[in-house]
């Protein structure tokens, strides 16, 4: 069958793709960013990908017409937008109208169990969905799932953060509320069993683990899995804002993705009970061993998805990657320093390792301090970390910066601030005639950028000549160093 995925790039369709392939589809691949796509599909023959923005129809049109089955994938967890339930209406609707002109006999969409009378707006918004994507022109399989538990989900890495952090916890009191979380691997079974099954057409399915436990077990049960003894204790008097603000500085999630999860955690998540596991042959996973099976992958460095890659993470991007891959020079000060390279591969795996885990080579405490800055300013500080310890694609979450290129044969990689900034940051590293090239740009935003970049200049002195020193063989380089500001400035 020929396949349609939208939200190609998100975590439950970076997942989904491969077993697809696997089962001998050809999967067409629908993203925003063509620069975000994985870039194994390009060795792939019978995975293609096509570019386009659901919420701009003209966009559309590359889009085959000759399709089996399409998964509509595209969420958000984001407040950015005070429109979002229409943003979501909308996508769902041009979605709709250009599947119906397609050969597609079925779509298969992942929403939210929504069974308890009071609904977050999110959780409203997927309901909402389920009803615009309703046709006579196609068959429509819905899956309404709770917390996914898996590596790199949102939840996941949150409860994470949690457990490993904080011995003892004084938390709200959502989290004596129920649910029942399902492993990712149940969910990804769930969906591609479902593809052209014709018993599931026109259906909708809650799927669930087989236990119903609340937040507080679920962080207790963490705690024994990573051999942990934890204590927590719930008070009754934490707002709703004063939680997210819990959740914020405490783990790596950003505010308006906390108060996402507050509001929507408030609310008990039971699925009803059906056939669904009979007839698709899946046999859910208890939570433990949901969390045990995420270790093994986080090990074995082999997450394939996280949602700190997602845009829903990002503190600034607002366009397709492409638009900060041409790094600007009028208007802008500049940090370059280039060293002579002795060991062109070791320097490339270096900087392909770079933050994170390993962190920043040199000065590492004055970045996380930076961090820690970034965070009561309300940003996303350091505490994404990155995905993969050494492998790095465009798209990618890297401690407070975002991955706009990566390409090792081209020995470059770039980076672009997202942390808060009067202005606009990149950092690229390249090789070039071997020479590393290290280049820290910055347009300001008015005076009080300008000011702040005299203010770290000092620091940039300390830093980045320590950085690409510790990048390269220290012993024979030939060293150069220019800070250089636009004359108009």
């Amino acid at each position: 069958m020929t396949i349609l995925v939208t939200g190609a790039t998100g975590y439950i369709g970076k997942r989904l793709i491969p077993f697809l392939l696997n089962q001998g589809h050809t999967v067409v691949c629908v993203v925003r960013d063509r620069l975000r796509a994985d870039k194994s599909y390009s060795e792939e023959g019978n995975v293609y990908v096509i570019e386009a923005d659901f919420l701009k129809p003209e966009t559309l049109e590359n889009i085959p017409k000759k399709i089996d089955v399409a998964y509509y994938l595209i969420h958000s967890m984001s407040n950015s937008s005070k429109d979002f339930e229409t943003l979501e209406e909308r996508c769902a609707i041009n979605f709709k109208k250009y599947i119906e002109i397609t050969d597609t006999k079925q779509v298969i969409y992942l929403s939210g169990i929504t069974n308890d009378v009071v609904l977050s707006k999110h959780l409203r918004s997927r309901k909402n969905v389920e009803a615009y994507l309703k046709s006579n022109n196609y068959a429509l399989t819905v899956f309404k799932a709770g917390i996914i538990v898996g590596s790199g989900s949102s939840s996941f890495e949150i409860i994470r953060d949690l457990v490993e952090k904080l011995p003892f916890m004084i938390a709200p009191k959502w989290l004596n509320t129920k649910t029942q979380p399902l492993a990712v691997r149940d969910v990804l079974a769930f969906l591609y069993n479902a593809a052209g099954k014709e018993d599931v057409y026109n259906q909708t399915y809650d799927v669930f683990g087989p236990e119903i436990i609340t937040y507080k077990e679920m962080l207790l049960q963490f705690a024994e899995v990573r051999g942990l003894k934890r204590y927590i204790l719930t008070v009754p008097i934490m707002t709703p804002k004063l939680s997210s603000y819990w959740l914020y500085f405490v783990t790596s999630t950003s505010y308006k993705l906390a108060t996402s999860l507050v509001d929507s955690m408030g609310i008990q998540i039971i699925g009803k009970p059906s056939n669904v596991n009979k007839l698709l042959k899946v046999t859910p996973i208890t939570y433990k061993e949901a969390v045990e099976l995420a270790f093994e992958k986080i090990e074995q460095n082999s997450i394939i998805s996280s949602w700190k890659d997602s845009m829903v993470s990002s503190g600034r991007l607002k366009n397709r990657l492409h638009n900060y891959v041409n790094v600007p020079r009028f208007g802008c000060f500049r940090d370059q320093r280039e060293r002579y390279v002795l060991n062109i591969d070791q320097t490339i795996e270096k900087i392909w390792s770079i933050g994170g885990e390993t962190g920043w080579y040199y000065g590492t405490f004055l970045w996380k301090i930076r961090g820690y800055v970034d965070k009561l300013l309300g940003g996303i500080g350091l505490r994404r970390g990155r995905t993969n310890p050494n492998d790095l694609d465009a798209g990618d979450a890297l401690d407070f910066w975002r991955v706009i290129y990566a390409n090792k044969d081209q020995q470059k990689l770039l980076l672009y601030a997202e942390m808060r900034l009067p202005g606009e940051a990149w950092l690229e590293f390249k090789i070039r005639n071997n020479k590393l090239i290290q280049t820290a740009t910055f347009r300001p935003r008015g005076l009080w950028g300008r000011l702040y970049w005299y203010s770290v200049l000092p620091f940039h002195s300390f830093i980045f000549s320590g950085m690409i020193n510790k990048l390269i063989e220290v012993d024979s380089q030939k060293t150069v160093f220019t800070t250089e500001n636009v004359s108009n400035l």
